[in-house]
């Protein structure tokens, strides 16, 4: 661990704060740099330390290429998935929810799906399938990833609605010099696993000056089915591509900024639930603008994202036969737009914005061997927004703060269901199209986060909210009981119910960061209480599939826990690192557990770092889940421990290789989070947890100019 020590710097915390780094596989900024806020007049301004956490990927280039923490250096982060949310272990009170190589989502202190406030390069949209077969950091691949900034927490009023923390995913781009001429700059990454015969390679070329900056993207990967100790995980093959491009220009008081996106997502197993991805393709446009007017700064942005998502069960697994064949088509739009304008107010900065938000989704499933059989699951299904917002930002004497205040009016509705002549459950079809597919609803969310540097190095901080979260299209359309869960893959199908209320979380939390010349301390206790909790609950009846039916329902929950990061410098060249989590997760209504909830973890590792290479040598462990849901006949996992070994070396300034042993003792382990599998060409049973990786090397190659 290095740690800035400079006490000009420390006194000047809001201008340029203390950053401390953590090299357990990723570094954890404890602070963000200024310099990103004058880099580029389109990226927002950076929040405070106390606000948020930063993984950042890579940060090899000289000059060019946008960042996080331009100053950090080289941080060095494994390469043991495809999934970008693999790096979720790496922040206190993160985890991943393991339905697929490239299908993984991000749990945070016990929540995910879009209870997390979750974007790519600042850009919220709608995943394409309700079995979340392309969450949102799956539109994040690996070789184009810079960073991930997380809300510690509870994500800001201004970031929307929702009961967790937030994370965006930074992509790779060439921004703005300071210089009139022309520069060329490139970041590249290319690696490779034995473990699934897995490669990736991307990155980004550009140029720029200080008033226009152009560059391109591209990404390939592709991976075979991976192996663990007692055989093959069949069924998590995977292909996924991106291309795109990025321009802007600027002046002294302006920039706007344009960015398209195109991913294709080719034949790819998801083995924890009953078919695979046929293809995904999907088009992002992003367009901003930023201005200084006197003392007013304004941002707006407009948003689009199309997805077009295919899926089949016969065609990369066994096929059950003409009567069981299923292709499902899923559709998914999003359009949205926010302005917002900040000014000095109250002895700090005041935001006040709104934003609107239209998403659309459509799901047919279909036998292709039988043109009579269909039906639309989620037909039609519109789903608005319209919020507006007050923040603020500043000192209270000897306390920072950041208090925030927002509103938003939901209007939702679904069109008429339809089913073929052979199709399944018409009388079902026929109640949901007699009720009322359309209502509004309008919910309040407050934020207060508070902090304030009680000595030289230590730091307190807690925060009080009031979040809510709207219920998703799968929990409140979902008339057909099929096993479209909004990424749960566990075996089951479930039915929604239009007469669901918003979640409601009270939140409270409290910890403090301390940092010393040769160690560091963050860490926070939470507890949050939900109101009306929404949860698959058991309706006693099977499908024609044999699958047990859950309707999703209002329930209350609580949720508490405590996490933290530590690290300590050795003298001479050691260094540990460590990051714990632990969360408890309880129905308030009956006496049982929350579903789905990660067992206490911890990461630790000693780094041996010299001047142009280091070696690591890192433990995660998990504990037993043994407090699972009795009403969703949750199922127990053990406890495990497995063992990494890595190491860097940067022969040249911008070039890193990083080379490591993934699972050293090829472990047989099952994270309490995998989905179950569901393909029968495999040699995991039937209904049983995915197992993690074995035994496996990896080999990462970074070039940045």
């Amino acid at each position: 661990m290095k740690i800035s020590n400079n006490r000009a710097e420390a006194d000047a915390r809001e201008a340029q704060p203390i950053i401390c780094k953590t090299r357990i596989a990723t570094a954890i900024a404890l602070t963000l740099s200024s310099s990103l806020a004058t880099a580029d007049h389109s990226e927002p301004t950076p929040e405070p330390s106390a606000l948020m956490d930063v993984i950042v990927v890579t940060a090899t280039q000289d000059r060019g290429v946008s960042m996080i923490e331009t100053d950090i250096g080289l941080e060095d982060t494994p390469n043991l998935s495809a999934d970008a949310t693999s790096l979720m272990t790496r922040i206190p009170g993160g985890a991943r929810v393991g339905n697929g190589e490239i299908t993984g989502q991000m749990q945070y202190r016990g929540l995910f799906g879009d209870r997390i406030n979750l974007s790519v390069d600042g850009q919220r949209f709608e995943p394409g399938g309700p079995n979340l077969m392309d969450p949102p950091l799956s539109y994040a691949p690996m070789p184009l990833l810079q960073s991930i900034q997380v809300d510690r927490g509870v994500s800001p009023v201004s970031a929307g609605p929702g009961l967790a923390g937030g994370a965006n995913a930074q992509l790779k781009r060439v921004d703005f010099t300071d210089s009139n001429d022309f520069s060329v700059s490139t970041d590249a990454t290319t690696s490779g696993r034995t473990i699934n015969d897995s490669y990736a390679v991307g990155g980004v070329l550009g140029v720029a000056n200080n008033q226009f900056r152009a560059n391109v993207i591209g990404a390939h990967e592709r991976g075979d089915d991976m192996e663990f100790r007692d055989g093959t995980i069949g069924g998590t093959e995977f292909r996924r591509s991106v291309y795109g491009l990025s321009t802007g220009v600027r002046n002294d008081n302006q920039a706007l900024g344009l960015t398209y996106r195109r991913h294709e997502t080719g034949p790819s197993g998801t083995p924890a639930v009953g078919s695979d991805i046929r293809f995904i393709d999907s088009d992002f446009v992003n367009a901003d603008y930023d201005a200084q007017i006197g003392g007013y700064g304004l941002r707006l942005s407009y948003q689009y994202a199309d997805v077009d998502h295919e899926m089949s069960n016969f065609e990369m697994r066994t096929d059950p036969g003409a009567m069981m064949r299923r292709e499902i088509k899923a559709l998914a739009t999003t359009h949205g737009g926010e302005a917002a304008l900040d000014f000095a107010a109250f002895g700090g900065t005041l935001t006040l914005g709104g934003d609107a938000f239209h998403t659309s989704h459509d799901v047919t499933v279909r036998n292709p061997s039988n043109p009579d059989f269909f039906a639309t699951a989620f037909p039609d299904v519109e789903m608005r927004r319209y919020g507006g917002f007050g923040e603020w930002l500043g000192g209270m004497g000897l306390v920072e703060g950041q208090l925030g205040v927002r509103v938003d009016h939901h209007r939702y509705s679904a069109g008429t269901a339809q089913v073929g002549a052979a199709g399944p459950m018409p009388m079902l079809a026929n109640a949901f199209n007699a009720a009322d597919r359309s209502g509004e609803k309008t919910t309040v969310d407050g934020v207060a986060r508070l902090w304030s540097e009680v000595a030289d190095g230590l730091t307190l901080r807690g925060t009080l909210a009031s979040k809510t979260r709207m219920p998703n299209y799968v929990e409140r359309f979902g008339w057909l009981p099929i096993a479209a869960s909004a990424g749960l893959a566990d075996g089951n199908a479930y039915i929604g119910d239009l007469n669901l209320n918003p979640e409601r979380a009270w939140i409270i939390e409290g910890g403090f960061d301390w940092v010393s010349s040769t160690a560091y301390a963050r860490p926070t206790v939470f507890l949050r209480r939900i109101d009306d909790y929404i949860q698959g609950t058991r309706t006693g009846t099977t499908n024609m599939m044999g699958q047990d039916i859950l309707r999703w329902t209002n329930v209350d929950a609580r949720l508490y826990g405590i996490d933290f990061d530590a690290g300590y410098d050795f003298a001479g060249p050691l260094r540990l690192d460590a990051i714990a989590s632990y969360v408890r997760g309880q129905r308030r209504d009956i006496d049982d557990n929350l579903y789905r909830v990660a067992p206490p973890s911890l990461t630790a590792g000693l780094t041996w770092e010299a001047s142009v290479w280091s070696a690591t040598f890192e433990t995660y462990a998990a504990a037993a889940q043994n407090r699972v849901s009795v009403t969703n006949d949750e199922e127990k996992t053990p406890g495990f421990v497995t063992l990494n070994l890595y190491g860097e070396w940067t022969p040249a300034a911008g070039v890193s290789v990083m080379a490591g042993v993934e699972n050293l003792t090829n472990k047989l382990y099952r994270q309490h989070l995998a989905g179950y599998n569901q393909n029968t060409d495999s040699d995991v049973e039937l209904n049983q947890r995915l197992p993690g990786a074995g035994r496996g090397g990896f080999l990462r190659v970074n070039f940045s100019y």
